[in-house]
């Protein structure tokens, strides 16, 4: 016997059920589907080129790449980077050549997460795409200029695919309720609480609302208000939105409290963050910039132990990356801490921004022509490898007329306090030097 409130039977993901069959079903996008923009003048005109699609999680990358092939009537052959290798990509081609002969058919070749290709791979399939046996499309969540060959980006067209909007996961949310067919009103707190933790995330939005429903049906509930989700979907829930209070406080928490050197609260707030479903390359970019930002050159080695996390995790991924990760924060919270190169920078930037366009002064110009030598390019300049030490005591590096400024002074902590005291000695032997010159 059906009740009214018994779950529904077991089928496709509700995710899958609402995948897009037409270009008009796709919500979001507008700046590339919508009249006369981009991807529907290719869709229309039917003169497809190889593209990458970039853009975050769930925004409908594969979606588009099965409507694009199904619109122009061609084969279509996915891979995943993941699981791919060069054996796969003969296969694919050799599968694409097969299809030419048989039936006249192009074929689009769809490569999720491009980016986890090496140069080798991506390689491979330039004198395909270059011949026209296959329509390539990339779908990366990472900037193809640095993730994609130049060579392959070349031949490619990038479209930028961007996160949905509140109104938009509201669009799909309402067509949720409609496909699981059910008509049990949502608070308006929840509907915040659901959208934002979707986080521009179609997939996410859909896959969240199908198990709360689903809750709501086993329960019996008349209305989801706060205090049933909390009760029901409370563990999911404790994922943030990359735009709330929450996420920002708790990254704040994490970068104080390396920068305050405690590795047990910095670890904490850390494992908090991917407890809570943050990304966690996003954080790996966190832990750079505290690298770069709270030790800089008081431990330059800060800076190459975030990046080879950032690197160890997008080789192993979770959970072993992550560890690499924690690593990378119980480091930069016991290092030596120093934000002189950092307060360096912006004071130069700054003085830069405001002061006039100064020329380089002839003794510290090129000069790799009879002609620039003749102007007095690079004349009376000293060659510091030739001076006593390998420095040039006196030497003005700075703009004719402009009076050296200190912008980096080095704090006495871990290598920095090594390099004051060099900067000391130079700058005595500067003082000594230009003494030496006022008395002639």
């Amino acid at each position: 016997m059906t009740g009214l409130f018994e779950p529904i039977a077991p089928q496709a993901p509700l995710a899958e059920r609402l995948r897009p069959k037409s270009l008009d079903e796709v919500v979001g996008q507008r700046h590339l589907l919508g009249e006369g923009k981009p991807l529907r003048l290719a869709f229309t005109s039917g003169k497809l080129p190889s593209m990458i699609l970039w853009g975050p999680p769930g925004v409908g990358k594969t979606t588009l790449a099965r409507l694009i092939a199904n619109t122009a009537d061609a084969e279509f052959i996915p891979l995943s980077a993941v699981l791919a290798g060069i054996k796969d990509i003969r296969e694919a081609v050799e599968r694409a050549e097969h299809t030419l002969q048989q039936s006249g058919r192009r074929t689009i070749l769809f490569v999720d997460e491009v980016h986890r290709f090496n140069k080798g791979q991506q390689d491979a399939f330039l004198p395909f795409v270059e011949s026209g046996l296959i329509t390539f499309i990339g779908a990366t969540t990472e900037n193809p200029s640095f993730e994609v060959n130049s060579a392959l980006l070349s031949r490619a067209q990038v479209f930028v695919l961007n996160a949905l909007s509140e109104d938009e996961l509201k669009q799909l949310l309402e067509r949720g309720k409609q496909e699981m067919q059910l008509d049990i009103p949502l608070t308006p707190e929840v509907v915040e609480q659901v959208l934002g933790y979707a986080d521009g995330d179609a997939r996410r939005l859909l896959n969240f609302v199908e198990g709360l429903f689903n809750a709501a049906l086993t329960a019996g509930v008349t209305k989801i208000d706060a205090e049933f989700l909390q009760s029901t979907m409370a563990s999911k829930l404790r994922r943030f939105d990359k735009g709330g209070e929450a996420f920002y406080d708790q990254i704040s928490a994490l970068h104080k409290s390396v920068r305050g050197s405690n590795p047990d609260a910095a670890l904490y707030w850390f494992l908090r963050m991917l407890d809570g479903g943050a990304d966690p390359l996003y954080l790996g970019r966190r832990i750079v910039r505290m690298a770069v930002e709270d030790i800089g050159i008081a431990d330059p080695r800060a800076q190459t132990m975030a990046l080879e996390a950032c690197q160890i995790y997008e080789r192993l991924g979770s959970p072993e990356g992550e560890l690499a990760l924690s690593n990378a924060v119980i480091y930069l919270a016991v290092a030596a801490k120093s934000n002189a190169a950092y307060m360096a920078y912006n004071q130069a930037k700054a003085f830069v921004a405001s002061d006039k366009s100064r020329p380089v002064p002839l003794h510290l110009r090129n000069a790799p022509t009879k002609l620039m030598k003749d102007l007095n390019y690079g004349k009376e300049y000293r060659y510091a490898h030739n001076e006593p030490g390998a420095y040039a005591a006196g030497e003005d590096y700075f703009p004719d007329g402009l009076e050296a400024i200190q912008f980096y002074v080095p704090t006495q902590r871990g290598l920095e306090g090594k390099i004051s005291e060099k900067m000391a000695h130079l700058r005595a032997l500067d003082e000594e030097a230009r003494s030496k010159q006022r008395k002639k």
